[in-house]
């Protein structure tokens, strides 16, 4: 692993990206809209910790156009914050990343066997509550739903394991709910709590944090979706685009972990991470070094089963996708993306929402953000990005 991180490091020594001129990444961002069939597109680029660009694209509303301070819902940066506060725990010896989750929940399934590292790392083998009947359905059927913790736990527990802890990989929100629950036992307070003193105060974050309802601070980067369209039963051909701005996020993580952010605290987010800010040399590898390349499988009966790759691998709690360190978010009609470049020291950040054309026919559409994100790599930094999975 030392090897490992001697090597990943060394690219930071690299030269500094070239950013092309404010019209030709409006260009490209304006042309990636047009094919993805955005709504509206959120964007901040950055070079050596400096910020370069930020520019907003489209409406967020009819009439209402998108700016660049909106605030949105960050999703899976959830799983960052939460890996990244494990990790300072771990630098503090409180807890080891090989630590038992039988030390803090004997009673879930396995608990003899699950380390921290298998949760934050999603080799726990725990089936995925999002997939489950009782939670997919429920969620489409009423999206203003409050869920707690301790279902969502349940659900995901209550299913046959995917597989033996540490055995393969497959991700799994059930993982990070349950770490969410350990972390506030491990931290001796409140999840939300925790992440704000260890994670966004020292990150510098001003516009990042958790509230109890499905609010979302002013202002706000409406999202709309058709993604209840099959659920619903609303035929092929119907027009179905509904607001889901403030649909409930409390089943997409811990409570605590479900956050709104703004682009600037996205993009910087991923860099503090990426650079290791926050955290020791050996927890910042085990954090970003690609330590699983070659590791999983496919598996009948495992969806989110797979081999990593040194095109798409998991970290804790980051995705490293070639050499970029980053993460992917998606809720509700809004999708997102940061992603960090240590050989150029080159930070990009991209929210989009989904225009009605973006869905297909049973309500589904692709996180439309990443795209967007893909195109403006490749002007930044050519061929850099692997190509999709």
């Amino acid at each position: 692993m030392l090897a490992a991180f001697l090597v990943w490091s060394s690219l930071a020594l690299a030269p500094v990206a070239d950013v092309p001129s404010s019209s030709a990444i409006e260009s490209i961002v304006r042309s990636s809209m047009a094919t993805n069939h955005l709504k509206a597109v959120i964007v901040q680029v950055r070079t050596n910790g400096t910020e370069v660009y930020t520019g907003a694209f489209g409406d967020s509303m009819t009439g209402v156009p998108a700016t660049p301070d909106m605030h949105f819902r960050n999703g899976a940066m959830a799983f960052t914050y939460m890996s990244t506060l494990l990790l300072e725990l771990v630098d503090q010896k409180k807890v080891t990343l090989d630590t038992k989750l039988s030390a803090y929940f004997p009673g879930l399934p396995r608990a003899d066997r699950i380390t921290l590292r298998n949760l934050a790392q999603m080799t726990s083998g725990y089936a995925d509550y999002v997939y489950q009947p009782e939670t997919s359905l429920a969620v489409y059927r009423d999206p203003f739903r409050q869920w707690t913790p301790e279902e969502l736990t349940q659900i995901g527990v209550s299913k046959p394991m995917e597989f033996v802890p540490g055995a393969n990989w497959g991700y799994s929100h059930t993982n990070y709910v349950i770490l969410g629950r350990v972390l506030e036992k491990i931290a001796g307070m409140p999840l939300v709590d925790a992440i704000r003193q260890f994670v966004l105060e020292p990150m510098g974050l001003k516009q990042t944090g958790a509230l109890t309802t499905p609010e979302i601070p002013q202002p706000v980067l409406h999202a709309f979706s058709s993604e209840r369209r099959d659920v619903l039963g609303v035929k092929p051909g119907v027009p179905f685009y509904e607001e889901a701005t403030f649909w409930n996020p409390s089943w997409t993580t811990a409570e605590g972990a479900v956050e709104t952010t703004d682009i600037s605290d996205l993009a910087v987010s991923i860099e503090d991470v990426a650079t290791g800010k926050l955290l020791s040399p050996s927890s910042s590898a085990a954090q970003i070094v690609p330590t699983l390349i070659g590791f999983g499988h496919t598996q009948a009966g495992c969806s989110a089963c797979g081999e990593n790759t040194a095109a798409f691998n998991y970290g804790l709690g980051v995705i490293i996708t070639g050499p970029w360190i980053g993460q992917t978010l998606g809720f509700a009609g809004a999708s997102g993306i940061a992603g960090y470049l240590p050989g150029q020291k080159l930070t990009i950040a991209v929210e989009a929402t989904s225009g009605p054309a973006a869905y297909d026919d049973k309500g589904n559409a692709g996180l439309g953000a990443v795209a967007v994100f893909r195109a403006l790599a490749q002007a930044l930094a050519p061929n850099t990005v692997p190509p999709p999975r």
